[in-house]
């Protein structure tokens, strides 16, 4: 007779250090999610920030003196891309987790064997991409009407990367504590918004009081506009190795924020 097959337990498995198939799946499916969606996503905003370009060239491009050494129409390019890309790297982190919260399955990102700073360096980085794809669209719709300067392409590089990471860890913040739309309105409305236009994204701020002058020197979002104007034109408002260092320590400190509530499951777990 033939014997039995005797079943053998499951095997646990193994990820070594980094789950990097969870890791590459979290982020492939942040990617996903607002390219099937690109009109939204993507074409939205470069529309918005060419009627922004066309109302500050028919108002102010004749009359406006030159800023930073360019027509004004040219140093309001970089500030409207970076604009354009902070936005969306927050629309992107924030919208992800408090839908996930707000629809019950929040779970499909806790469940899975992914570490906090894995999820937190997934879901970030999909921010990040849609940042600086809708940058890079931003960018070749204006340069089509307006002469597109590059001085420094590290420069450049370096704070749009910055930038759009600062904004996607404020966006997962945001997700982790809002616990409606409208919290998440708030904070859109209160926080990002006045601070994107208070950072010298349509002016310089050489041109303020001396009250606002020292407000803007506070403003974080100032120096990744600033460093990443730079890039662009070859002026800068304020000091570049200053910024840099704000624009990297504001990342660390944000990165961990967001890697210390996700691994207490701060709103995140019944």
């Amino acid at each position: 007779m033939p014997q039995p097959v005797t079943a053998l337990p499951p095997r646990p498995r193994t990820y070594g250090a980094v789950n990097w198939l969870g890791f590459w799946t979290l982020l492939t499916k942040e990617i996903r999610r607002f390219l099937k969606v690109y009109f939204q996503t993507i074409l939205a905003p470069v529309v918005t920030t060419l009627l922004f370009l066309a109302v500050f060239a028919l108002a102010l491009g004749k009359v406006a003196a030159n800023v930073g050494g360019v027509p004004f129409v040219e140093f309001l390019v970089p500030g409207l891309v970076m604009m354009a890309m902070v936005q969306n790297a927050f629309a992107n982190t924030s919208s992800s987790i408090i839908i996930a919260k707000v629809q019950g399955n929040i779970v499909d990102m806790l469940m899975p064997p992914l570490s906090a700073a894995e999820q937190t360096l997934a879901v970030a980085l999909g921010g990040v991409v849609r940042g600086l794809v809708v940058g890079v669209a931003v960018t070749v719709a204006m340069a089509l009407f307006v002469r597109v300067h590059v001085h420094a392409p590290g420069f450049i590089l370096f704070h749009a990367v910055g930038g759009v990471l600062m904004l996607s860890l404020l966006g997962m913040l945001g997700g982790i504590w809002a616990d409606k739309f409208d919290h998440m309105a708030a904070v859109t409305n209160f926080v990002v918004t006045p601070l994107s236009f208070l950072s010298g994204t349509f002016y310089s701020i050489e041109r303020l009081p001396e009250g606002f002058h020292a407000f803007a020197l506070a403003n974080p979002f100032f120096y990744m506009i600033d460093g990443f104007r730079y890039g662009f034109i070859g002026h800068a408002d304020g000091s570049l190795w200053v910024g840099m260092a704000v624009v990297g320590l504001s990342d660390l400190v944000l990165a961990l924020w967001t890697w210390r509530l996700l691994s207490t499951g701060y709103k995140l777990r019944a």
